[in-house]
């Protein structure tokens, strides 16, 4: 499918690809790894054409459609669910063309239009969508209600509906919760075409992947299996290498022997020329460089507390004002436990995070926590919040005032940010380096409990098991938040599961839980959305049974049916409009508390008007019970 011969690619003053070469067989699931910054999506730019190497070194078949998800999808008026449709590009255009098409035409579009099964598609798109955390309500909402997070998941489903030849995926997790993750698993295992994803995430590449690309050392080195098989072979790759080199060692030195005894002898003079001449041509054995990852550093509490160190009963927790987002909390947490939080995007696992944090106080019942308790609490947003012109040195100063610039300057290199870096700009530095500071800095105070909300976003595969290895050494209570299912199982002893509004312990594991995501995705998708014709026909009949003498004051039957169905949109668009806002106000940052008071004001009165208009409902209702 996809051809590279002898690639080289330099640009901004760094070399990318030296004579790369490989070939990609149809239909493989390749998974591109490498280290951050190595080249990956430049790799992926190179294949686009958003980036020139100056040849014809990438070749695909010519009728071969290529396909990425490169940015979130604009915030149009346009629903999500015709949003996907329009990713069709051949049955958008047939669509287009019988508005206008001559009668002789139409027979042709026709014809198109059933052999690719077009009638099919808005299923198909509700499935893709469901899958991805829209349900049937979404999908009729205009992309403009959206986040641009939600955004860039219409974004993956319109490639994933689209089906081309060639689909490049980077980092799809990045944006999705677990349960969405774990859809896209399944949904790329049975993905009809090849698909080349970069990732660092170790499940997928194991569950999902036939090759591994390889891209180190400025090269492209393809292997067949999953990430488990390709690092057994790496490791006995790497074995081969060391022997051949002792081999190669040996000899050198068994020849340079021979030539510094006798080389000064007429006798052997002969025979030292020759052994000169067989060491200037051996070839060096090549062996496999592997870079040093930097450790965290997650200090342990010195001293444990008396459990529990958290115990909550009946507790609601919410924000100012509006109905609690967690309702009938009972929970109690221990100084050893490890805990994964599931639960969908918008279910209240950030909420339940702050919470714990200190952050948001219970609204009802109690909350018992140890008042010496310490808490690290990292959160993806914090990586979006950073300023940045701000640099490392900087950030470490604030951090520790009092210590010597030395020490400073210490404490950033055990982060893994060397000398050079530590006084380079935030925006200059890679994701992974910023995710890798807030990470060390969020512990540094040897917490009694780490809340831990996306932490590999921006890590990659050495870096995330860097990360496990300091969990498994930490002696205090971890709540883990993570789409990461690898890290989710070997980090998490105790499941709890954010769901209609409460969390509660989940009784199984995670293969258990990963069933349970793909069988409720398959069960919601089973209904395609069908909103608009449903609405139809569910609208009450006219009563034309009435005498005419019957006519009474007030309002007709028909005028008051209307009424109610004006009434039931106006509730579903402002209940629809109170998740939105509590979704944002989840989250929002802590440190933004201007942002946090805007979003409350907004929730307080779109609940008044849904107060409003469920008053106007039920007047509705009862004016229409009484003529009917």
């Amino acid at each position: 499918m996809l051809q590279i011969t002898d690639l080289t690619f330099n640009a901004w003053g760094r070399k990318f690809l030296v004579d790369a070469s490989v070939s990609l067989p149809p239909g493989a699931k390749v998974g591109l790894v490498g280290r951050n910054g190595i080249g990956k999506s430049t790799l992926f730019k190179l294949i686009l054409g958003e980036l020139q190497a100056g040849g014809d070194e990438i070749s695909l078949p010519k009728t071969a459609r290529i396909g990425s998800v490169d940015q979130e999808h604009p915030a149009t008026p346009v629903s999500v669910l015709d949003t996907i449709l329009e990713a069709d590009v051949e049955r958008h255009t047939l669509l287009g063309r019988l508005e206008t098409a001559e009668p002789e035409e139409m027979g042709e579009i026709w014809s198109r239009l059933i052999e690719i099964d077009a009638d099919a598609a808005p299923a198909r798109a509700s499935e893709i969508l469901v899958g991805l955390g829209f349900d049937q309500e979404n999908q009729q909402r205009p992309m403009s209600h959206f986040s641009g997070g939600w955004r860039m998941r219409v974004a993956l489903a319109a490639a994933l509906f689209a089906e081309p030849d060639m689909l490049l995926l980077d980092e799809p997790t990045n944006y999705l919760d677990l349960e969405g993750a774990l859809w896209l698993e399944a949904r790329l295992k049975k993905y009809p075409h090849t698909a080349l994803i970069i990732s660092h995430d170790r499940e997928m590449l194991n569950e999902v992947c036939t090759h591994i690309l390889h891209l180190a050392n400025h090269t492209l080195t393809l292997y067949t299996g999953n990430y488990d098989q390709f690092e057994q072979a790496r490791a006995e790759k790497a074995r081969l290498q060391l022997s051949a080199k002792a081999k190669q060692d040996a000899e050198r030195a068994h020849l340079q022997a021979f030539v510094d005894r006798f080389k000064a002898k007429a006798s052997k003079a002969a025979q030292a020329q020759s052994r000169m001449k067989r060491l200037s041509k051996m070839q060096p054995v090549a062996t496999t460089i592997e870079e040093r990852v930097a450790p965290f550093t997650l200090p342990s509490p010195p001293r444990p507390l008396a459990p529990p160190l958290i115990r909550l009963e009946r507790a609601n927790v919410g924000y100012d004002t509006g109905k609690p987002i967690l309702r009938n909390l009972n929970l109690r947490m221990d100084l050893d436990d490890r805990i994964g939080l599931l639960g969908v995007n918008g279910a209240g696992k950030s909420t339940f995070a702050k919470m714990i944090a200190g952050a948001l106080n219970v609204s009802e019942g109690e909350l018992h926590r140890d008042k010496k308790m310490r808490v690290g609490w990292f959160h993806q947003h914090q990586i979006e919040a950073m300023d940045p012109t701000d640099t490392p040195l900087e950030i470490i100063r604030r951090a520790m005032p009092e210590a010597a610039e030395s020490a400073r300057r210490s404490k950033l290199a055990q982060f893994g940010l060397g000398y050079e870096k530590q006084e380079t700009t935030v925006d200059s530095l890679s994701g992974g380096e910023r995710a890798r500071l807030l990470l060390n800095m969020v512990a540094m105070d040897a917490p009694h409990v780490l809340i831990l909300d996306e932490p590999t976003n921006h890590l990659d595969i050495d870096s995330r098991r860097a990360l496990l290895d300091a969990l498994n050494d930490y002696t205090g209570a971890v709540i883990l938040i993570t789409h990461d299912r690898s890290l989710m199982e070997m980090v998490a002893d105790r499941l709890w599961l954010a769901a209609d509004g409460t969390v509660k312990p989940y009784d199984g594991d995670m293969d258990d839980y990963a069933k349970f995501v793909l069988d409720r995705a398959k069960a919601a998708s089973a209904k395609p959305s069908q909103i608009k014709a449903d609405a139809a026909d569910a609208a009450p009949p006219q009563n034309n049974k009435g005498k005419k003498n019957d006519k009474k004051s007030g309002p007709s039957p028909s005028t008051l049916r209307h009424a109610v169905k004006k009434a039931e949109e106006r509730m579903a668009q402002l209940t629809a409009e109170i998740a939105r806002i509590d979704d944002d106000m989840a989250n929002a940052s802590v440190s933004n508390p201007k942002a946090l008071e805007g979003l409350t004001r907004a929730r307080a009165k779109t609940q008044a008007d849904l107060d409003a208009a469920e008053q106007a409902w039920m007047a509705a209702e009862e004016a229409l019970a009484a003529v009917a």
